[in-house]
């Protein structure tokens, strides 16, 4: 997290989708890191991201 408490964007690239192993893309305006393979976005919440399955919303 950086001091401002955004999501630190070098921290992406080690990121990966837990369910398909697949790169995430980062939606800075919902605070969501977005894996198109499985459909899901992981929230960030105060800056770190939620990778748990469960807590990940389907995308339409």
């Amino acid at each position: 997290m950086s001091e401002t408490g955004k999501f630190d964007r070098k921290m992406l690239e080690s990121l990966v989708c837990p369910q398909t192993q697949t790169r995430l893309e980062y939606d800075a305006d919902n605070q969501v890191l977005v894996s198109k393979a499985a459909s899901l976005a992981y929230p960030i919440r105060n800056g770190i991201p939620i990778m748990l399955i469960d807590e990940a919303k389907e995308l339409e």
